[in-house]
C-alpha cells in the first residue's frame, strides 16, 4: 500500500501546512505548474516525487520534470499532465494518448478547480486536485491524499485550506 499525496499549482508556493501533508504520504505527485524549483527541491527532500511541469514552468523545470509521467503504482496504471480537461473535454494535446492506451488513473491540473469524475466509458478515474499555491482566482486551496493498493484507489480525502 502506498499514501499518495496529489498536488497541483504551487505557483512557488509551499508552506508548512503542505508539508505535514508530505509527511504523511509514502509518495507525492505534483501535476505541473511548480514554479520555483525550490518547492520541488523541498518535496524531494522528504518523500519520493513525480512531478510534471505546467505552462507556466520555466525551462530548468521542463529539462528536470517530463510533459507527460506514465507509471504503475500498486497495480494501478497513472497518467499525469498538467494541461488534460476531464472525461467527455480531454485536451487535445493528451486526447488520442488516452484514447489508445486508457490509464486506471488520470491527473491533471491548470484549471485550480477540484474534479474527481470516473470516465464510465474508458474505465478510468480522472483526479484534479486544484491548486494548493496562493497565486490565481480560486478562494480555497485544495490538495488530494488518498492510498493505492493491489490495483485500487482507497481512502480518497479532499484537504481545503483557506487562502
Amino acid at each position: 500500500m502506498k499514501k499518495i499525496l496529489l498536488l497541483s499549482d504551487t505557483h512557488s508556493y509551499i508552506d508548512d501546512h503542505i508539508i505535514g501533508h508530505v509527511k504523511w504520504a509514502d509518495e507525492v505527485w505534483h501535476a505541473g505548474d511548480i514554479g520555483d524549483l525550490k518547492v520541488t527541491d523541498t518535496l524531494k527532500k522528504l518523500k519520493p516525487l513525480r512531478a510534471v511541469y505546467g505552462n507556466i514552468d520555466t525551462t530548468e523545470a521542463r529539462q528536470e520534470f517530463p510533459l507527460n509521467n506514465r507509471f504503475i503504482c500498486e497495480g494501478v496504471e497513472v497518467l499525469i499532465t498538467h494541461i488534460g480537461g476531464y472525461p467527455g473535454r480531454y485536451s487535445p494535446a493528451i486526447r488520442e494518448e488516452i484514447y489508445a492506451r486508457p490509464p486506471k488513473l488520470f491527473i491533471c491540473g491548470h484549471s485550480h478547480i477540484l474534479k474527481l469524475m470516473p470516465d464510465k466509458k474508458l474505465g478510468l478515474l480522472h483526479m484534479n486536485p486544484g491548486a494548493i499555491g496562493k497565486h490565481g482566482f480560486h478562494k480555497v486551496r485544495t490538495m488530494l491524499r488518498f492510498t493505492v493498493h493491489e490495483g485500487r484507489i482507497e481512502n480518497l480525502e479532499v484537504i481545503e485550506v483557506a487562502r
